[in-house]
């Protein structure tokens, strides 16, 4: 055809960089050399890039005969349009059952994120339940793994995907870890106590678990859980707050038990590798009485804090950014204000609090869901469920909350030219009968899949597993 012939491939290479993918498709199907233009690598990586700004770069180029930048694009756009969408054509719904009990929590051990490649991992989730069992599930075939023998009632389960190790604790205070792969037990620790809190913590070459309790902060080696250095954090009050920074150099432990009391921030180093004689390096948070923290994902170490101004009825939100200031002989924490601005809330005692990128910050106030700028303009309030949210799930696309009003919201973000980032609110998932349950308690997310647990009237509680076909 002549007009495919007209123009040299780099002059048509550079006419169709103005096209989208849908026009850029059209004029594939002209002729073979507007066919051969349209393909070129350089355009869909162009899109890829442009719409996501990341990708697995490394995965695309190290197998070419396998992936292209057109087949990552492409893929990846119609599983986002579905995920947006969620007409029941989209996604398949499974109902996980067999666990005897309350779940008290679960998570992904193995999931697709948006910087993997979406079409290669299997969605494995792992959950525990007061029935005393850990058990795995693929939740794409809807079928049960494993099963870990029955012990007592558990009370956390957190999960280690590079490792592949669950991680579990229960009502006598006996913390297990146990291979992902098979469900078996690896190794047990003793800590004496009924109530504690579990984070896993990832360094380069190795993995530690935090276990806050009313006896201060224990560091333990993972999976093998040998002790490494215990430290004090509040007298009589149980520290069941614990997070950490996205540089890993931080750890946050806090108690909700008493409104008299500030924050701490550990130097991380400082508790993995303990010196003889030496004090681990520590920082008091100035704001007192912390009701829910959360890191913000596109900082080093820059955390929010929701806290009391000095009167229990008012709420503020304060921003923080972690460092350390060194001289020649000492090291010391240092915590600097960037932010700081009052909550108007309805539900002062129901709150979840949750960040996307450097600059949002997601808050639960009931059945509200409201998104603030970190100088704290208000750019979005939802109220898309009749009863309170119980959880929330925050990734790059989009956020997930779950209620007792037995449905699942799902709401996607999007660029607002007054406000810049913000949310859409798209579509319910409901999550089956309310004569016999009473409501999701908690829900989890990877890039292709949403994972609810629904707490049911007779005492077993059920996940349900929506996927998305890509």
């Amino acid at each position: 055809m002549e007009t495919g012939q007209s123009l040299p491939v780099d002059c048509l290479i550079g006419v169709f960089s103005l096209l989208q993918h849908e026009d850029l498709i059209r004029v594939s199907t002209v002729c073979k050399e507007w066919c051969h233009a349209a393909d070129t690598p350089w355009l869909w990586r162009r899109m890829c890039l442009q719409r996501w700004s990341f990708c697995n770069v490394s995965e695309l180029l190290s197998d070419t005969g396998t992936h292209s930048w057109k087949g990552y694009y492409l893929r990846r756009f119609h599983l986002e349009m579905k995920m947006k969408s969620g007409t029941s054509c989209d996604y398949t719904c499974k109902s996980l059952r067999g666990h005897k009990g309350k779940v008290i929590g679960f998570a992904y051990l193995a999931g697709n994120n948006s910087c993997s490649d979406v079409w290669k991992s299997v969605p494995i989730v792992c959950s525990a339940s007061t029935d005393g069992t850990v058990k795995a599930w693929d939740i794409q075939e809807g079928v049960n793994l494993w099963s870990s023998p029955v012990q007592s009632p558990l009370q956390n389960i957190i999960v280690d995907p590079v490792q592949s190790v669950v991680v579990t604790s229960d009502s006598t205070g006996i913390i297990k870890t146990w291979k992902g792969s098979t469900g078996e037990e690896v190794a047990s620790f003793e800590s004496g106590l009924s109530k504690i809190t579990l984070l896993l913590f990832n360094d380069k070459s190795s993995a530690f678990l935090m276990v806050g309790s009313i006896q201060g902060l224990l560091v333990l080696t993972c999976p093998e859980l040998s002790e490494i250095s215990r430290h004090a954090i509040f007298d009589s009050f149980w520290a069941n707050l614990l997070l950490s920074s996205p540089d890993k150099k931080w750890i946050l432990a806090t108690s909700k038990e008493n409104n008299d009391l500030s924050p701490k921030v550990f130097y991380s180093e400082t508790l993995r590798n303990p010196v003889e004689n030496e004090e681990s390096l520590c920082q008091s948070l100035p704001v007192t009485g912390c009701f829910a923290a959360v890191f913000l994902p596109s900082q080093n170490a820059r955390v929010a804090v929701i806290h009391t101004d000095g009167l229990c009825s008012n709420k503020t939100i304060s921003v923080f950014d972690l460092t350390i200031k060194e001289t020649k002989y000492i090291k010391k924490p240092e915590a600097q204000q960037v932010a700081s601005f009052q909550l108007q809330l309805c539900h002062p005692s129901d709150l979840i609090l949750e960040a996307r990128g450097s600059n949002n910050i997601l808050v639960v106030d009931g059945n509200h869901l409201k998104v603030y700028t970190l100088k704290g303009e208000l750019v979005a309030n939802f109220e898309d469920h009749i009863q309170p949210i119980t959880a929330l799930c925050v990734d790059s696309f989009r956020v997930v909350t779950a209620s007792r009003d037995l449905s699942l919201r799902v709401l996607t973000w999007r660029n607002d030219k007054q406000h810049g980032l913000t949310l859409e609110s798209q579509y319910h998932l409901l999550g089956g009968s309310h004569t016999r349950s009473r409501g999701f308690t908690n829900v989890a997310c990877d890039y292709a899949s949403i994972v609810a647990s629904v707490d049911s009237v007779d005492g077993k509680d059920v996940l349900k597993a929506y996927t998305f076909d890509f």
